[in-house]
């Protein structure tokens, strides 16, 4: 299969202290994978590389063919992030966000308003769509920061932690999104801690520690009491 992403010894250091080392991963078109490791080894690092929020000590990343950072412009057009941070304007209303994310990304006007209307009734906005960002819960933002992760169709979904702040309808929501998603072609990796969740979503979990890949394998035939296990065991 094509790879989508390519990190070879990819490395991020802080003064003396490595948040990752060496790093090799190829994660092919079309893959859901999951990125999994215990607090400080290294899963936000790597995934604030790929979205060129960060610059890597040394080693080289290439997503859909395009060098990082050099070619972080063409890079950006063809990823969606969720991350710890909203990303959002939050004098503006839900529709507004999305209207100006929409306008970045080129999307014409009118189908930009077909699919921020469709996406604000699938992350459970519609209601709410009108309403400045700054009266939002901590669940609400994060609905809104999905549906702008998904307004530009990327082909790769880069996900930290997407599910935090979500409540139980909210979390099915977004797993359906996701499956919708991976079922399009759309290549997605996300880093969690919820190993179960994890286990029924991924086509492939990838495990890192102490800033380096200690497991990498399909997740076919894998649930999360088995998942955890095998966590445990390479995570020590």
């Amino acid at each position: 299969m094509t790879a989508i992403i390519t990190a070879v010894a990819l490395s991020k250091t802080y003064g003396l202290t490595f948040a990752l080392r060496k790093l090799d991963v190829s994660i092919a078109a079309g893959q859901f994978v999951a990125l999994l490791g215990p607090n400080g080894s290294g899963k936000s690092t790597f995934l604030r590389l790929l979205t060129g929020l960060s610059r890597a000590s040394a080693g080289s990343l290439v997503i859909g063919g395009w060098e990082m950072p050099r070619e972080a412009d063409a890079v950006r057009a063809q990823i969606g992030v969720v991350s710890h941070k909203a990303l959002l304007y939050d004098t503006l209303t839900a529709r507004e966000n999305l209207r100006f994310f929409a306008a970045l990304y080129h999307l014409p006007r009118d189908k930009a308003e077909a699919r921020i209307n469709a996406l604000l009734e699938q992350v459970g906005l519609a209601r709410r769509a009108e309403d400045l960002v700054r009266t939002y819960s901590r669940g609400m933002l994060q609905r809104l920061s999905i549906a702008r992760a998904l307004l530009h169709a990327p082909d790769i979904l880069l996900l930290d932690e997407p599910h935090t702040g979500l409540d139980r309808s909210g979390s099915e929501m977004l797993d359906t999104l996701l499956r919708a998603a991976h079922a399009e072609g759309r290549t997605v990796l996300m880093a969690t801690h919820e190993l179960e969740r994890a286990a029924a979503l991924s086509t492939r979990v990838l495990i890192l520690a102490r800033g380096t890949a200690v497991y990498d394998a399909p997740t076919a035939g894998f649930d999360g009491e088995r998942l955890a296990a095998q966590y445990a065991q390479v995570t020590g």
